[in-house]
């Protein structure tokens, strides 16, 4: 009787089971660092635009660049960090310096007795002063009242004294509709009217046409609802906006 033969197991060819879970992971492990670093990853051309700006702005050095690692290069420091927290700090000097020039604003306003008829406010850094369109124009004009330039005078001075800010004039009136026959086509043909003209006042007074623009807005953004006349009277208004801008044209 012959022996019987063990049947005898083949070896397994390639790599071993656990190979290709260890590959997995380490594959998964690569992604998520790729992932993490594009991520963390600074926009050089946008961080170069702000960043130079900001320096120039206060004081910095000319002419900063950025390199394709993030990293500023300026004459009297290469390779400085461009952070999150420094740029966090910049903006709070920026802010702090508007709260400042309103605080100065408002003292002034105080001491040529105009804050009854001018109304300044400060919001993230934009200050906006704010005119009731009775003290500029007539009823149904565009033109520029005479006592108008009492109460634009002072204004003129802010501008003059700030030429960092760059300067936006607003046009308001309320929801009622022009009249027919009107040499107006409606409400935002009129607000702009007065906007411009507003404007071509500050440009014929030394104010670089640059600084400033002019926008009419119709019965957008009311103060107050336009449920009695004594809101309208209110919505009716002409409002300049001024903002620390970078690289603003001064004059």
């Amino acid at each position: 009787m012959s022996e019987v033969e063990e049947p005898v197991e083949e070896e397994e060819e390639g790599s071993p089971g656990w190979m290709a879970t260890f590959a997995d992971l380490v594959t998964l492990l690569l992604v998520f660092f790729v992932l993490l670093f594009s991520m963390s990853t600074i926009e050089v051309v946008k961080a170069k635009a702000v960043f130079g700006s900001l320096r120039d702005a206060f004081g910095g050095s000319e002419n900063p660049t950025v390199d394709f690692s993030g990293s500023m290069v300026s004459k009297e420091k290469d390779n400085t960090s461009l952070s999150v927290l420094e740029l966090s700090r910049i903006r709070q000097e920026i802010l702090k310096t508007q709260e400042n020039t309103f605080n100065a604003v408002r003292s002034y306003l105080s001491k040529k007795a105009v804050e009854g008829s001018v109304s300044a406010v400060l919001d993230e850094g934009t200050i906006t002063l704010t005119i009731g369109d009775g003290l500029l124009f007539n009823p149904g004009e565009e033109t520029l009242s005479e006592q108008a330039f009492t109460h634009l005078e002072p204004l003129l001075e802010i501008i003059r004294s700030n030429r960092e800010m760059m300067v936006s004039i607003k046009g308001y009136t309320d929801n009622d509709e022009v009249p027919e026959g009107a040499r107006f086509k409606d409400n935002w043909e009129l607000s702009a009217l007065r906007a411009v003209n507003v404007l071509r006042w500050f440009i014929e007074n030394d104010i670089n046409p640059l600084r400033i623009t002019a926008t009419g807005m119709g019965d957008l953004n009311p103060l107050f609802p336009n449920d009695t006349p004594e809101n309208q009277a209110k919505n009716r208004r002409v409002e300049f906006s001024l903002e620390r801008t970078i690289h603003a044209p001064k004059k």
